[in-house]
């Protein structure tokens, strides 16, 4: 049972485990606000990151499903690549997690079920032919930004407040989704640093082939900078509230950490570049941490 299990966490990607079920926490958070936690809140909240999870394991599943010659260059240790998960255990599974999903998030609530239907669909288009839309570049990444930034946080939102019958915070909002559409653009941008190899091999367009991995990772410095003097700028403009220098400083130092840990990139090592690539995932989740503080302590 354990070793199933273990083989699942891993077909399921861990970090993108882990930044769904941040999200799926830190929106409730931010929405709910200081409203005691009951049973039904904590039920609502378990039974949203549920289908959320298993819309998680569809679009990570169908990905390798139809990326296994290239997995088995890039991502060697992934199940399917690896030989230790069976293709049509692989194909059960996902179509299982879809319909989990999409069952689960029609019984919930009708932005959750637009939400998952959506995700769903940008994620089939972007793993299957025939638009396969991980070929493309730019196609690529406004999928996986579209998606993760904005979607995402947006059908969150909307489905906690059909729950909660609260007026929603659209200034956090507003501010969580440019800066999160940014921000997964860097992911997008990132995510085929450690993949050149199979991509050159398998004819895979990305902007690593292209423009090369020094490039692309000075490209994506660029990006993630202009997405960070966005809360930078909003926390000293509103200053002098303790929620507004918490905003300012808790992203001046989080862009500085990761400016230091590009410069320690060895673009001519994969693990250097993996490792960076989980860091840059690491920041991701202690971004959701950092604006459910904001919301939090807005009122102070």
């Amino acid at each position: 049972m354990t070793k199933h299990v273990h083989l699942l966490y891993d077909f399921a990607r861990p970090h993108t485990i882990i930044a769904t079920s941040v999200q799926v926490i830190t929106m409730l958070i931010i929405v709910a606000g200081w409203r005691p936690l009951t049973p039904d809140l904590i039920g609502l909240a378990l039974a949203t990151l549920i289908v959320c999870l298993a819309l998680n394991l569809y679009v990570v599943g169908i990905n390798q499903l139809t990326d296994i010659e290239i997995d088995r260059i890039n991502k060697p240790w992934l199940p399917i690549a690896a030989g230790r998960l069976r293709m049509r255990t692989g194909r059960r599974i996902v179509v299982a997690a879809l319909v989990i999903a999409l069952t689960g998030a029609a019984v919930l609530s009708t932005a959750l079920l637009i939400t998952v239907s959506v995700i769903a669909l940008i994620g089939s288009l972007y793993s299957l032919p025939p638009l396969r839309l991980k070929r493309h570049p730019l196609a690529a990444a406004l999928s996986i930004a579209s998606a993760r930034g904005v979607i995402a946080n947006v059908g969150l939102a909307f489905h906690y407040q059909s729950h909660l019958a609260v007026d929603l915070p659209l200034t956090t909002l507003i501010l969580a989704g440019v800066f999160f559409f940014g921000f997964a653009l860097v992911i997008a941008l990132y995510k085929d640093l450690p993949d050149a190899r199979g991509d050159r091999l398998y004819q895979i367009e990305t902007l690593t082939t292209r423009l090369g991995a020094q490039r692309v990772l000075q490209l994506g410095r660029v990006l993630l900078s202009l997405c960070y003097l966005l809360p930078i700028g909003v926390g000293l403009w509103s200053l002098p509230t303790f929620a507004a220098g918490f905003l300012a400083l808790s992203h001046a130092i989080v862009i500085t950490l990761f400016w230091w840990a590009s410069f320690r990139v060895d673009v001519n090592q994969q693990q250097s570049i993996t490792n960076f690539y989980m860091f840059l995932w690491g920041i991701f989740y202690t971004e959701f941490a950092l604006l459910s503080i904001y919301q939090l302590t807005e009122p102070f």
